[in-house]
C-alpha cells in the first residue's frame, strides 16, 4: 500500500519514526511541555492532513518544510482547510530551525501568547465586571 493510502494514524506513526533533522531538533524543544509549558503533539492527523506539530489547546500548528514546499499550491489548499477548522499554521523552513531556532521560538511564542490572551472564556482580556473601570 503506498504511503498516501495508509490509514492516517499508520502514516503518522511512520512520519514520527522518519522525522527530518530539523523536526527532531524542534521536537526536542517542544516535547514534554518544555516550551513554556505549552503541550505539543507531533505528526497529528487532522482531517485529511497530518500536522508536524500541534498545540491543540491554542489550535496552533507548526510545519517544518524543505524546499519541495516552496510556493506549493497543495500547501495553500491545506492551510486554507486547516484555517477553516479554526487552526493557525506557522511554517518554518528546515534551515531556519537548524540555524536560527531563537527566531523560530520567538515567533512561535508570540503566536501562542497572542492566542492565550484571546482564548479566555468570555473572549475578553479583563475579568468579568472590570470592563468599565
Amino acid at each position: 500500500m503506498p504511503q498516501d493510502r495508509l490509514p492516517p494514524t499508520t502514516f503518522a506513526r511512520k512520519l514520527r519514526r522518519e522525522m527530518t533533522e530539523a523536526e527532531r531538533r524542534l521536537w526536542s524543544a517542544l516535547r514534554g511541555r518544555r516550551f513554556s509549558e505549552f503541550k505539543f503533539r507531533r505528526q497529528v492527523p487532522i482531517g485529511p492532513y497530518i500536522a508536524d506539530f500541534l498545540c491543540f489547546s491554542h489550535k496552533v500548528i507548526v510545519e517544518v518544510d524543505g524546499g519541495q514546499h516552496s510556493e506549493s499550491v497543495a500547501d495553500e489548499k491545506r492551510d486554507a482547510w486547516l484555517k477553516a477548522q479554526g487552526f493557525f499554521v506557522l511554517r518554518f523552513w528546515n534551515g531556519e530551525v537548524l540555524r536560527d531556532r531563537t527566531s523560530v521560538f520567538d515567533t512561535l511564542y508570540a503566536e501562542l501568547a497572542l492566542r492565550s490572551l484571546s482564548s479566555g472564556p468570555s473572549g475578553h482580556l479583563l475579568p468579568q465586571g472590570e470592563k468599565g473601570r
